[in-house]
């Protein structure tokens, strides 16, 4: 009788452990297939038991969801002399970059300094630089902005760029909220300017976008920054913007025609003559003292001067009783703690000036004239 009970709760014990070693077989199988061998009621039940398979699935579309946020990121790219002049408005654009980048709202990933000056300088310890070689002596003719497209000619060639976005900016440009990628996967970003008009100039522009390409309504009132732009696009446009620039520096008539902003229509006609049409965003920028609130704005750009008397009234073309002018500082940085100006000058003066000296007071080894 002793015998016949043990073979029983052995035969019980055996049947128990194939039971087992089946389950975990067949939950093995399914969570390694990559076809998925669990039918719908299967996977229901296991998931719906096993906190395990929730965390991780958790997980996984946290994973997938950052994934399809990081093929909106852009790459922030701002081109640069090693002048001193460069070298303090680079400082203050990098930090308020590095304080938005990572806050709700911002798509920004990388940043680089693309240093055209063919060498090295002490600001590659505190800001991502890639230095690339400047046009041979001579070619600019004495207009620097030439060395913009070049610059990013070689960058694009060089760099592997991890995001599939660029946004192109420029050293005077402050970053005054987190910025979202404005583009699409076929139509680019940009800010229109009222100077570039290439309408008024369709004699001049045609040299370089002929008829047979379209109206030259086709060719947008841009430059190259503040715009983002997909890597694809701006790979194919980038040569051609550099070689329209050269060959319309060396054409006196649209050296005159064009002036200091010569380069930005030829990046304007060389998007053109790719088909690439960009959607002109407004509120990408403000430029004081012509705007006067900075409201949802992107960016300040703090290419004027801003001059006001002691009333707050605008004194453009005259140096004002408190002025802030960036070529005030061609020589070295400008001192912490600027004075603020005078009651009734308009917002974006008053928020330009706040968060330059935000940047001055936190910046390392911050020194007037440096």
């Amino acid at each position: 009788m002793g015998s016949k009970s043990l073979l029983f709760w052995a035969l019980i014990l055996f049947a128990t452990f194939l039971a087992t070693y089946n389950t975990i077989s067949l939950l093995q199988s399914g969570h390694s297939s990559s076809t998925g061998s669990f039918d719908s009621d299967t996977d229901s039940m296991i998931n719906s038991f096993d906190p395990i398979v929730k965390l991780r699935q958790k997980f996984s579309i946290e994973r997938r969801h950052q994934r399809q946020g990081k093929q909106r990121l852009f790459h922030v790219a701002v081109t640069a002399s090693n002048s001193a002049y460069n070298h303090w408005q680079c400082r203050i654009m990098y930090y308020w970059y590095k304080k938005f980048q990572h806050m709700p709202g911002s798509e920004m990933g990388g940043f680089t300094r693309i240093l055209h000056s063919g060498t090295n300088d002490h600001l590659m310890m505190e800001i991502p630089t890639v230095v690339v070689d400047e046009l041979p002596k001579g070619v600019d003719q004495g207009y620097v902005v030439l060395n913009r497209p070049w610059a990013f000619v070689q960058w694009l060639q060089r760099v592997p760029i991890e995001e599939d976005y660029i946004m192109m900016a420029e050293p005077d440009h402050i970053i005054v909220k987190p910025l979202p990628n404005l583009a699409t996967e076929d139509i680019p970003a940009a800010f229109p300017f009222f100077y570039i008009t290439p309408t008024k100039y369709e004699e001049v522009v045609r040299k370089y976008y002929p008829e047979h390409m379209g109206p030259v309504s086709n060719v947008d009132p841009i430059g190259n920054s503040p715009a983002i732009i997909k890597k694809s696009q701006l790979e194919k446009i980038a040569p051609t913007w550099m070689n329209i620039s050269l060959q319309m520096k060396g054409d006196p008539e649209a050296d005159k025609t064009f002036g200091w902003v010569l380069e930005m229509y030829a990046y304007a006609i060389a998007s053109a003559v790719h088909g690439v049409k960009h959607a002109l965003k407004k509120d990408f920028m403000i430029q004081p003292p012509w705007d006067l609130e900075v409201g949802e704005k992107l960016l300040i750009h703090y290419t004027y001067g801003c001059d006001y008397n002691m009333k707050g009234e605008l004194t453009y073309g005259k140096i004002g009783e408190w002025r802030f002018d960036k070529r005030s500082h061609l020589l070295g940085a400008p001192p912490k703690n600027l004075p603020l100006p005078p009651r009734g000058v308009p917002e974006s003066v008053v928020t330009l000036v706040k968060m330059v000296n935000e940047a001055t007071a936190n910046i390392p080894f911050w020194e007037e004239g440096k």
